[in-house]
């Protein structure tokens, strides 16, 4: 299940992706099959060996092109252990809102970012967010939970301080809002046999979605979207930096004769 919309964020092959905060890995393996060279990277441990175990299976099961690269590791989001413009794309899904220090983890984002580079931030919605705080104050006061929710013109404006040119967001997982509405009412961390049976049907309900694919509740999914998306997605590039003028020490003899 991707966020993320790679119809609207163009990849290339070769590309140089950064996965930060990849969790799982869903989008880290979309790239990786789509020919990019992916870091994917994690301050979880354990979810760092099962994603490159996947990325591993990946390569056995020809799954990936010829060129595309991938590399599962632990680290920092506000300390990233790469140099300056190192890579083509940033993706940093459901992330920002469990970070105390979100500006810090932009900066580091556009530092390790290539001038024309992308970037993509997803983060819960406002709406929907607000309403799972008010059912269940566990949803978010554990640790690691999420610390603060994101108005759309929040997040975007935090990035353009960042330096970064938004140029387009949209809303996802209309379909998914319910469920996290019916787990807060009934308990967040009631999961399989012990979750009340309306939180057990609806996941039912979108294990089969995500497998199948149907062509009904996808088109449902995309006309509630823009009404209780679950996720805010933004886009933006870093723009390349103004030249500066020089001096051309041949020029000013030239002007000076």
């Amino acid at each position: 299940m991707l966020t993320v919309d790679f119809t609207r964020f163009p990849l290339a092959a070769g590309d140089r992706v950064l996965d930060l905060g990849c969790g799982a890995g869903r989008h880290a393996f979309e790239c990786y099959r789509r020919g990019a060279r992916v870091v994917a990277l994690d301050q979880n441990a354990d979810e760092i060996r099962e994603v490159a175990k996947w990325f591993a299976a990946m390569k056995e099961a020809g799954e990936a092109p010829a060129g595309a690269t991938a590399t599962a590791m632990e680290g920092d989001a506000l300390n990233l252990p790469f140099p300056d413009e190192s890579f083509d794309v940033v993706i940093i899904s459901e992330v920002m809102e469990h970070i105390p220090d979100d500006k810090g983890v932009l900066a580091e984002m556009v530092r390790v970012l290539k001038p024309g580079g992308r970037i993509a931030v997803t983060v819960p919605r406002y709406g929907p967010e607000k309403v799972c705080w008010a059912l269940s104050d566990a949803y978010h006061e554990v640790e690691g939970g999420h610390i603060r929710i994101y108005k759309a013109d929040e997040l975007l404006a935090r990035m353009r301080e960042s330096g970064l040119k938004p140029y387009g967001t949209h809303h996802a997982h209309a379909l998914h809002s319910p469920y996290w509405w019916l787990k807060c009412a009934f308990g967040v961390g009631k999961d399989g046999k012990d979750a009340a049976l309306p939180v057990r049907a609806y996941h039912k309900l979108l294990v089969w979605d995500i497998m199948k694919k149907p062509r009904a509740t996808r088109v449902a999914e995309q006309l509630l979207n823009p009404v209780v998306g679950k996720s805010f997605v933004a886009y933006a590039t870093k723009p390349h930096l103004p030249r500066t003028a020089t001096t051309d020490p041949a020029a000013d003899t030239k002007a000076g004769a």
